[in-house]
């Protein structure tokens, strides 16, 4: 029951709400959702560098405390403005020769009497792209009678040749034929300069640091047809 102090609140017909009175304080508006902010995007990953191609091969100076063998001192003696550099590593010695007199000192290591290296155990070479001169020459020499090793470096820039060794070593005829088929290093006054492992048609030289991966020479046609009829052309031209 009504105070009689309370004045009563009429209600309308229909069961409305009364509204609200005017000094009444307004309902907060409804503040809008804050954006999201954007997913911030992964950085590129930065690519890889390349490795630095290497400077060469290490040649280390002697130790100051390591003996000359005596074939070593015999060849400074000798052919002492032909070396360029000499060199110790792993057990072995190692002789960078000027190309000009490259074959004057095998000849020598072979007939002097403190060397008597009777026996070229391999002949290869090392392509060192970008150095410049570009390729080693490495003859590996074994003595049979004093049982001692050396090891001879010629220096080479790309197209550059030195003198075969063919006269000095017989085995040098199809060592030397090697290194002209995989690195396209010239000797001088080899005997038959032909390639021996790829077909004499074969484009580059395979060894080499900047021979392509997917091969140059047939493999550059893709057509197959174009590969069968210049291969037919050839053997025409070579029945002719």
């Amino acid at each position: 029951m009504d105070s009689p102090d309370t004045p009563s609140t009429p209600v309308p017909a229909g069961g409305a709400a009364p509204a609200p009175a005017a000094d009444a304080p307004a309902a907060p508006a409804a503040q809008p959702a804050a954006a999201k902010p954007a997913a911030a995007k992964p950085a590129p990953k930065a690519e890889p560098k390349a490795p630095p191609p290497p400077p060469g091969p290490p040649d280390p100076p002697p130790p100051a405390d390591a003996v000359k063998p005596a074939w070593l001192t015999a060849l400074e003696a000798a052919h002492g403005p032909a070396i360029v550099a000499t060199s110790y590593w792993v057990g072995d010695w190692s002789v960078i020769v000027q190309p000009a007199h490259a074959l004057a000192v095998l000849t020598w290591l072979r007939e002097a009497e403190q060397c008597r290296f009777d026996f070229l155990s391999d002949l290869t070479a090392v392509d060192w792209l970008p150095r410049e001169p570009r390729f080693d020459i490495v003859y590996c020499l074994y003595s049979t009678s004093r049982r001692h090793r050396a090891r001879i470096k010629v220096r080479l820039a790309d197209g550059e040749a030195v003198a075969s060794a063919t006269g000095v070593w017989p085995a040098a005829n199809w060592l030397e034929r090697e290194v002209f088929d995989l690195f396209g290093v010239p000797f001088a006054g080899h005997p038959d300069p032909r390639r021996i492992l790829l077909p004499e048609d074969w484009q580059g030289h395979p060894q080499r640091k900047d021979y392509p991966l997917e091969g140059p020479g047939e493999l550059m046609i893709e057509d197959p047809h174009q590969w069968l009829e210049l291969r037919h052309r050839q053997r025409e031209a070579a029945f002719e």
